[in-house]
């Protein structure tokens, strides 16, 4: 299925303080005026091109934050790593807003298009080649000072994952996790990651948390060393509420995509379930996410031998 669009207005978002990333802003900018497209560049990357690149950079292009960006565009092209990708999906997913992520950092989960040839990506997209992806954003909510409190509640977003952990001390949280109403359980742990497909490739997978394909509807829960063995991650449909409540940890920490935190006490709790919204990313031609797994977490590759090392050498005999 082909993603044609009609493309009038393209925002360019971009990581500050990275010359290479200037340089990028500049050359797409470049490349859709001359194709007749409104280029808009927001505001903080607009600043920093302009102090890396010169004040004429981008000329031609407007600025704008990213209540406007997400007003006017048709598109928003993220040039970064996944950090950044995920700072501009935060704030347009309630907008709806098709993204597109030119990979400028080190992995690249979700920036699938090489800087080398991002001008050759642009002009695919613009013949209307390229592929929609709907990934799950969560809907998430703070609620301090307990049942017998007034609630007052700070919502947020999540795309990878909400975190909940014992934040700077060496002592375990205690918390307990109820879905749509039930108690599960209550745990020990030094945390709980809750994910979503995409986040799935992130911080849960290094807590052996399961790979979670994008087309599947689910959200996994995953514990960070957990003092029970019998506590193991596990995926729930993505129609669950989700609340976990801090019972003990005076230091407690939820973090929202690694990129917003907030200080929790003892009878705090976080609450998740999916957004009406959803995060649409556009992927070339050639992508596969299995070819991006297999590149990504080096899946079938052959051992590795330093040089002047023997493998499978014959033992040398004694006389």
């Amino acid at each position: 299925m082909s993603y044609p669009l009609p493309l009038k207005t393209v925002a360019l978002i971009g990581r500050q303080d990275s010359p290479e990333v200037a340089d990028s802003i500049v050359a797409l900018s470049g490349f859709f005026q001359s194709r007749g497209v409104r280029v808009l560049v927001e505001t903080e990357t607009a600043i920093e091109v302009s102090q890396l690149s010169g004040s004429a950079a981008t000329a031609g292009a407007e600025c704008g934050d990213f209540a406007s960006i997400g007003a006017t565009v048709d598109l928003a092209v993220v040039v970064g790593g996944d950090g950044t990708l995920l700072h501009a999906a935060r704030q347009l997913g309630r907008f709806n807003i098709p993204l597109v992520g030119i990979n400028q950092g080190r992995l690249g989960f979700m920036t699938d298009i090489a800087r080398s040839n991002m001008l050759e990506a642009m002009s695919l997209l613009m013949d209307g080649k390229f592929t929609p992806e709907d990934r799950l954003l969560l809907d998430t909510e703070v609620v301090f000072g307990g049942a017998s409190a007034q609630w007052e509640p700070l919502a947020n977003v999540a795309f990878n994952d909400v975190v909940i952990d014992k934040g700077a001390t060496g002592r375990m949280i205690e918390f307990e996790l109820r879905v749509d109403d039930e108690f599960i359980y209550s745990a020990r742990a030094d945390g709980l990651i809750i994910c979503t497909p995409t986040g799935s490739t992130a911080y849960a997978l290094s807590a052996n948390g399961p790979i979670l394909h994008p087309k599947l509807g689910g959200i996994a829960l995953v514990p960070l060393c957990p003092h029970a063995l019998s506590n193991r991650p596990i995926t729930l449909p993505d129609t669950a509420c989700i609340e976990v409540r801090l019972v003990q940890g005076a230091n407690a920490r939820a973090h929202f995509d690694g990129q917003e935190t907030v200080d929790l006490m003892p009878g705090d709790g976080v609450r998740l379930k999916k957004s009406p919204h959803r995060i649409k990313l556009l992927h070339p031609p050639s992508y596969s996410y299995f070819a991006m797994l297999r590149q990504k977490l080096h899946w079938s590759e052959g051992p590795s031998i330093r040089p002047g090392l023997v493998v499978n050498a014959p033992c040398a005999k004694s006389d």
